[in-house]
């Protein structure tokens, strides 16, 4: 038998090429799978995504599948990945981000594995990579991080500030140095910021838990700021002391007074925090150690470094990071004051030098660490200078001039249209709306007073001070706007209040904020008109309260 010649396949008049129109159609998975992709091809399966660097967005896709099984795994999960990562601001940065973070990661197999069996997790990972470069950095520099942030206990559950506060303390109990509990201080901040932007962008958490949860980690870590210095204090110079009226001797108290949003329970994600520091009296000195007179000083000196240091260890910043921004400058003199005064020293520059903007920003005043009983004492001893002093029409004309300084620097920089907190009918303007109102009713009227913006307009409501619509308006257009100065700040951490003003840029916010394109209009159309609807009508009111107040309803009839 002869033998069989090899067939030539090019020649076989059998065998047919496949026409373009019977050729299998490419799948998503194939940008892992199949060999030497033209071009052409991987733009048509990455363009639907969203991304504008397609070469680079291909060349993640391989770094990220570099592994033979995490490239199998990966495949498996690839369009559960890419569809919500194509709906987020940045696609682009966010798988950029999440090639970085599976470098990172302990074992790429493990987190594969694990993403293959969780597609809710796939989905939620993307949206944060492609949602915020700064929660996206703490998971690559935390990649630890990853599985407990994306447990569904930790996403669904509000934490308090009790089982925070006892999570640190635990974690303190371990180290032996200041410098090391201070930047304890620092990473315990940054997990808990994950977690709770991890919420918030997932619409997990509504703006009010947000801002309550926010503002509660700042007081815990206020406080356990305070107790590490102060405990390195008392080493070196003993208790501060004095002696009360009836000769004994009796431990004086120092308190932090958060202001502004911390004090109204309302913190964003990047503000500073406004903080006074008080003793109880300007009396007396330290104990001293082992006896030692050189190390008394008097307790002006003691507060004053403890004052310094609480400041020092929340301000800077280490390869940890930092814990907050502190501001003073609405403590008495402002720059120029004491970095701390006693609690008489308080009283006496409300009674004879405190301006109106100070009535304003008092009224979120709240203890935020330290001696708490002090802190409601000052509380108590601001009552006469809040309510006691006459506001009347001229306090009413004096908020509006405040207000109109404001909008004489924003209007100089442009921002008078886009500015979410100081621009016309953004978020001062409600607070000054809110804040008059209380002022101008609270003496009579304590039931109104109060910290918080949203409880104090609801509170305006119920005693008639402002009409349903009114409050309505005034509390939707606040959780809109702090909603959009949050998802503006989580993105890079940064201190900003400003819309953008270009295209692209104002669609990220709006697909941040949870807007979608909709047949007849895009998302970054959506977000404007309803950012145009909400301020228009704060500004009318503000307006009204402000320029012509007689016409206001609650000055023309006697509330409840």
């Amino acid at each position: 038998m002869p033998p069989l010649e090899p067939k030539n396949e090019s020649k076989d008049p059998r065998r047919k090429e496949p026409s373009p129109s019977t050729k299998p159609p490419l799948q998503l998975k194939d940008l892992l799978l199949a060999p030497q992709l033209s071009g052409e091809e991987v733009a048509s399966l990455l363009s639907p995504y969203g991304f504008e660097e397609i070469k680079r967005a291909d060349t993640n896709l391989q770094l990220i599948a570099e592994e033979p099984r995490v490239r199998q795994f990966f495949a498996e999960i690839l369009e559960d990945f890419l569809s919500p990562l194509g709906q987020t601001a940045e696609p682009d940065r966010g798988l950029n981000d999440f090639e970085r973070f599976t470098r990172a990661a302990i074992s790429k197999t493990q987190l594969f594995s694990y993403l293959r069996d969780d597609p809710a997790t796939v989905s939620r990972a993307a949206t944060i990579f492609g949602g915020s470069a700064f929660l996206a950095e703490i998971l690559i520099r935390n990649p630890e991080y990853f599985y407990w942030v994306f447990d569904p206990a930790v996403l669904k559950g509000h934490r308090s500030r009790r089982e925070i506060a006892r999570d640190f303390s635990q974690a303190l109990r371990l180290l032996k140095t200041k410098e090391d509990r201070l930047d304890l201080l620092r990473a315990f901040k940054r997990k808990e910021i994950l977690r709770i932007g991890v919420r918030d962008l997932l619409r997990e958490a509504s703006v009010e838990e947000t801002l309550t949860e926010l503002s509660e980690l700042a007081e815990v870590l206020i406080q356990k700021a305070y107790e590490i210095c102060d405990r390195g204090l008392r080493e070196r110079y003993g208790i501060p002391s004095y002696r009360d009226r009836s000769g004994r001797r009796v431990r004086t108290g120092f308190t932090i007074i958060a202001m502004g949003k911390l004090g109204g329970g309302e913190l964003n994600f990047s503000s500073d925090v406004d903080l006074l520091y008080l003793y109880a009296t300007r009396t007396g000195r330290t104990s001293g150690v082992r006896g030692e007179a050189a190390s008394r000083i008097a307790n002006a000196d003691y507060f004053r470094r403890l004052a310094q240091q609480i400041t020092a260890a929340l301000n800077t910043a280490t390869g940890q990071g930092y814990v907050y921004r502190v501001d003073l400058r609405l403590r008495p003199e402002g720059e120029k004051g004491l970095i701390v005064q006693p609690l008489q020293g308080y009283r006496r520059y409300y009674a004879t030098r405190g301006e109106t903007w100070e009535r304003l920003s008092l009224l979120k005043a709240w203890p935020a660490g330290g001696d708490r009983s002090l802190g409601r004492e000052f509380l108590k001893r601001v009552i006469p200078f809040l309510y006691g002093k006459p506001f009347g029409l001229p306090g009413l004309q004096e908020v509006g001039a405040l207000k109109a300084r404001i909008d004489e620097k924003i209007d100089l920089s442009k921002q008078t249209e886009n500015h979410v907190k100081l621009g016309r009918g953004g978020i001062r303007e409600i607070e000054f709306i809110v804040q008059a109102l209380q002022i101008y009713f609270g003496a009579k009227h304590p039931a109104i007073r109060e910290r918080n913006t949203l409880k104090a307009i609801e509170k305006l409501s119920r005693s008639k001070f402002l009409s349903k619509e009114d409050s309505r308006s005034l509390k939707e257009a606040y959780l809109f706007l702090r909603n959009a100065e949050n998802k503006l700040q989580v993105v890079n951490d940064s201190q900003t209040h400003l819309l953008p003003i270009d295209p692209k840029g104002v669609r990220a916010c709006a697909l941040r904020l949870g807007y979608r394109d909709e047949a007849t209009t895009f998302a970054q159309d959506q977000l404007m008109r309803d950012y145009r609807a909400h301020t228009g009508r704060v500004h009318t009111l503000f307006r009204l309260l402000f320029g012509t107040p007689s016409q206001w309803p609650a000055f023309q009839k006697k509330p409840r």
